[in-house]
């Protein structure tokens, strides 16, 4: 198997990186392409008292296990299967289970803070970040997080003021110069995913 092209999107919480991937993914065929989500690698806590777990700073790059993610995406860089964690966020911890991925000819790296670890950067073909205004992020932040990991708005308010929002000016916003695409308003520019998919199916027909 050809050593796969390594795709990294990254972009401020509520951008709509996670859009912008999911995009590309179901552009292209199954069997050619798979991700990998950075909040998939949010540390193992099940050490610690929940207490503790709850305090958690997910808007820091410490709270990410970039060292299994790098260790994955080498493997299926050389035809190796791995085990891709799931990450609970009501318990603030990893589970049992896990994903099996096997390796593909695209890989899609995706979060908030792959752009920012020089380490990551340097397993990427294609380095993407999805520029999206301020207001629309936390709105979108604000309804993923109380549907989908059962937050309190009031909490999420909070956290956004405490911690999400100087981490994205202190590491997300200065990783967008690593780019070599800038997308603004994330997945509602069709014309930019088009060209994207475009591109990036010349490169499989070309393999």
């Amino acid at each position: 198997m050809i050593e796969a092209l390594v795709i990294g999107i990254a972009g401020g919480t509520g951008s709509g990186k996670s859009t912008v991937a999911g995009s590309i993914f179901s552009s292209l065929p199954e069997k050619n392409i798979s991700i990998l989500e950075q909040d998939a690698y949010y540390k193992d806590q099940s050490s610690m008292p929940f207490e503790k777990r709850v305090k958690t700073n997910y808007d820091h790059p410490l709270a990410f296990d970039t060292d299994l993610l790098i260790e994955h995406i080498e493997a299926l860089r050389n035809n190796i299967q791995i085990e891709k964690p799931i990450y609970d966020f009501e318990n603030h911890t990893r589970k049992v289970e896990t994903i099996h991925v096997i390796p593909k000819e695209i890989l899609i790296v995706e979060g908030i803070m792959v752009l920012e670890d020089p380490r990551l950067r340097e397993l990427m073909d294609v380095k993407i970040f999805v520029d999206t205004d301020a207001d629309v992020r936390i709105i979108r932040r604000i309804t993923r997080d109380i549907e989908d990991r059962g937050r309190t708005l009031e909490s999420v308010i909070t956290q956004y003021f405490a911690t999400v929002k100087p981490a994205h000016d202190q590491f997300v916003e200065p990783s967008k110069k690593y780019a070599d695409i800038i997308i603004p308003e994330g997945g509602l520019n069709k014309v930019a995913v088009d060209i994207l998919v475009s591109n990036i199916e010349n490169k499989l027909n070309n393999q």
